[in-house]
Order: C-alpha cells, then structure tokens, then sequence
C-alpha cells in the first residue's frame, strides 16, 4: 500500500466504528471508499475517515441517515466550491447553520441529562454511605 490508502479494519480502529457499521454506511451512501485494491478490498484516505468521523459525531445527536446525507452534501458542495452562485451559496451555509442550531440544542438537552445523571449517581453514592455498616476499629 502506498500510505495515502487505508484497509477498512485500519478505518474501522481510527474512527471507533465496526466493520459492519462502516458498510452499513456505504450501503446507504453515506461514505464510498476513494478505492478498491486489486483484491477488491474497500480503500479509504483521510478525507473518508474524516467524513466518518463527521457521521459518528452526529450519530449521538439523534441526526436520521437522511440528515447526515443532506448535511454532508451541503459541505461537499460548499467543499468543492465551484459552479455555485451567490443564491446557492447562501442556501448551503443556511443548511449548515441549520444542523450547527440543531446540534448545539442537542448538545444543551444532553448536558441537561448528564447533570441528572449524575446527581441521580451521587444521590445513590450518598445513601449508600450512609446506610455503610460503621467502620471497625
């Protein structure tokens, strides 16, 4: 291999994602390995594992597959950045905004969760100490 290309177990380790998962996510067209070796093993680079990465971020915020389709093809369009006038532009970056909103809700409704979590826990841990047989001497 000439070290710009990754195997998929290689991808799968780098991005915390199982094997099936990251074919599950080229079935739906989410990610397309950049190539196939001769053996026809799937081939990524980093641009791919960066994509996966972006699909894994928004996985966790509850974003549906046909979200991450249409976020990922706003930023490929915005990416490439040709062809594309003013009105286009705009339109894309409001896509953009729109899921970067989403997300940052997401995240704060989260955190809500989080702190309950962990006053739950600690509430827990309290009774717990609490209830402790005493501490022979």
């Amino acid at each position: 291999m000439d070290g710009k290309h990754m195997q998929i177990g290689e991808v799968a380790a780098r991005t915390e994602l199982s094997l099936r998962t990251i074919r599950h996510y080229e079935e739906t067209g989410l990610v397309v390995p950049s190539a196939r070796s001769q053996g026809g093993f799937r081939l990524y680079t980093e641009a791919d594992v960066a994509r996966l990465m972006v699909i894994r971020r928004m996985k966790p915020l509850g974003f549906t597959l046909d979200q991450m389709r249409d976020l990922l093809d706003a930023t490929d369009r915005l990416d490439a950045g040709t062809g594309l006038d003013t009105g286009e532009h705009e339109a894309l970056l409001e896509r953009v905004r729109t899921y970067q909103q989403a997300a940052t809700e997401q995240v704060e409704r989260l955190r809500i969760q989080l702190a309950r979590a962990e006053d739950f826990a600690a509430t827990l841990g309290a009774r717990l100490e609490q209830n402790a047989p005493a501490a022979r001497a």
